[in-house]
């Protein structure tokens, strides 16, 4: 998800290489009948970049998980959620 999420902004010229972008991942355990099952998972991304492209990255954070093999994969079966924290750089 992470390299969807980058790649989007990286074409539109938004740098999301050489650590601008991290991302932090929590998953969720549940026992089904003994099982162990992942039930959710938060992804929140870190991203370093000029608070002038705010508005862009929020546009891209709305979308990217539409685009994204993982997601795409995952989501019928696991809720996957995510967020984005910026670092306003100058």
């Amino acid at each position: 998800m992470t390299g969807t999420f980058g790649g989007a902004l990286e074409a539109r010229k938004i740098d999301a290489s050489n650590g601008r972008l991290t991302a932090e991942v929590r998953g969720e355990i549940e026992t089904e009948n003994k099982v162990l099952v992942i039930k959710r998972i938060h992804v929140i991304y870190h991203l370093k970049a000029p608070a002038s492209a705010r508005e862009t990255i929020e546009r891209v954070h709305e979308f990217h998980k539409d685009y994204c093999p993982v997601y795409r994969s995952l989501y019928k079966a696991i809720t996957i959620t995510t967020e984005y924290r910026l670092e306003e750089l100058a």
